[in-house]
């Protein structure tokens, strides 16, 4: 035999061939004595079909839709069209009916909320089949975005209603909230400085250079132009110059603010009047510097660097909320670009008791709202309002114990803090305490987890609405949760 003359292992004449029997259990498909349900993708729906009928009845976006039409308050909404002129928009309520949800899922950008337009079967049912683009999703974002913010007030108001706000106990606590700004668009105060002069120097020389080339620049831009327009080279330095001189003035102004503020504490802690209260301010004010390191970001001036939960450091803003706990709703929620919360507990409690008509009667907060300016303050509250405030003096890990119950009488020369030690030591501070992990630090946890803790538009103003938004969506889920099961 002629190995060479055959490419397999075996030589083919040996090979005996056994013919395939067709028994009727193989089909034509492939499959083994199966059937199949009838798959025709060119089949032509001779009824139109209904979106309502592929959207389960206790789907999210029913009780968005319900909301929207029969609940909400949209005055804010239809009085911003005052012209009659132009194209006709896109009704408010389509626009907050699919906006509202989207917060709700996390689906929140103007090009997302405009491909689930067209691809989700919940946003095409709250659309009527209509699908807005991303610009007109974006202007209607922008253009109504206090009234997107005055949901939230709306969204508490029905909870109220809904008996799930008691005012009995509530917590307050802060989160870091990532911003819209990138960590590479961002200078320090040093580099600021430095930079300014150089670039003082350039534009300096490409002025004079300017002067010298009219009659060039005419001959080169030829008839229409004056031949004087300003260089791109130039009109680009300039612009640098002028966003780094904003970013100077305002990381100056936040140093003189500071220096203020701990001038006037240190002047009032010592017992001077109003005049040397406000002399020790101005004076540290007018000669307070910058640390070089502090920094200013180009694509949101407002944003701040903080120290997030996961010990790294982002571009982001503080959110302050007041949880009530009964079903963990937001009753009081402010958005700032402080990096501490100590300077947080007096604004809250105010902007609580304007949001909900009263004072609750049980306040607990962490070690980042003690002060002896805060506890002093308080006093004054608990005397006035028959209230109680529960503010830890010292930073406590969720797993630590809480001290047993102090025995015999408070010492009379016992300092505010040393009183309000005492007074977690207690059975009811350390009850407060624990229930205290539990009202509002889920609360941020569900809204990272369902809307996304980060935000998309930029300014502290613009920020601070759509984070109102974001508690609104958060207190609008509780409020369908407690429809569904009144019991839990």
């Amino acid at each position: 035999m002629d190995v060479g003359a055959q490419d397999g292992l075996f030589d083919e004449s040996v090979v005996e061939r056994v013919p395939v029997v067709d028994d009727g259990r193989i089909d034509s498909n492939g499959g083994v004595n199966k059937r199949f349900k009838a798959f025709e993708p060119d089949a032509v729906m001779l009824v139109p079909p209904s979106l309502d009928e592929w959207l389960p009845q206790d789907h999210l976006a029913r009780f968005i839709g319900e909301l929207v039409d029969e609940e909400l308050d949209l005055d804010r909404f239809y009085r911003a069209y005052g012209k009659a002129k132009g194209q006709p928009p896109y009704d408010p309520r389509l626009m907050l009916r699919i906006v509202l949800y989207g917060y709700c899922v996390g689906v929140r950008s103007s090009r997302e909320l405009e491909r689930a337009c067209t691809d989700v079967v919940a946003f095409r049912w709250l659309a009527a089949q209509q699908a807005p683009d991303f610009r007109s999703i974006g202007r209607f974002h922008q253009r109504h975005l206090a009234a997107l913010a005055n949901v939230f007030l709306q969204a508490l108001q029905l909870c109220q209603a809904a008996g799930m706000v008691s005012l009995g106990k509530v917590a307050l606590d802060g989160t870091k909230v990532r911003a819209n700004a990138s960590r590479h668009k961002a200078m320090s105060y040093a580099r600021l400085t430095e930079k300014q002069k150089v670039l003082a120097e350039e534009i300096s020389a490409l002025m004079e250079e300017a002067k010298t080339v009219d009659a060039d620049e005419d001959a080169r831009f030829g008839p229409g132009k004056r031949g004087d327009e300003l260089p791109a080279e130039l009109a680009n330095r300039q612009g640098r110059a002028e966003a780094m001189a904003v970013a100077r003035a305002s990381i100056e102004e936040e140093a003189a603010d500071k220096a203020r503020h701990a001038a006037e504490e240190e002047a009032r802690s010592r017992g001077g009047d109003d005049d040397d209260i406000t002399g020790a301010g101005d004076t540290a004010a007018a000669t307070a510097v910058p640390k070089p390191k502090t920094q200013r970001n180009f694509t949101d001036p407002d944003a701040r660097i903080m120290k997030t939960a996961d010990g790294s450091y982002h571009y982001s803003y503080n959110a302050q909320a007041v949880v009530d706990a009964d079903h963990q709703v937001i009753i009081a929620t402010v958005l700032n670009n402080a990096p501490t919360d100590i300077q947080q507990l007096l604004p809250m409690i105010e902007h609580t008791t304007a949001t909900v008509g009263a004072v609750p009667v049980t306040w607990s907060a962490d070690a980042g709202y003690c002060s002896a300016a805060n506890l002093e303050h308080i006093k004054e509250i608990e005397a006035a309002h028959k209230t109680g405030f529960f503010i830890s003096t010292r930073r406590m890990k969720h797993s630590a114990p809480i001290p047993e119950t102090p025995r015999g009488r408070t010492p009379a020369k016992a300092t505010l803090s040393e009183r309000m030690a005492r007074k977690f030591k207690t059975k009811k501070g350390r009850e407060v305490y624990a229930r205290r992990k539990a009202i509002v630090e889920p609360v941020f946890g569900q809204i990272h987890t369902r809307q996304g803790k980060h935000l998309l538009l930029r300014g502290i103003e613009k920020a601070a609405h759509e984070w109102e938004f974001l508690a609104a969506c958060h207190n609008l889920l509780k409020l369908r949760s407690h429809r569904t099961n009144p019991a839990s």
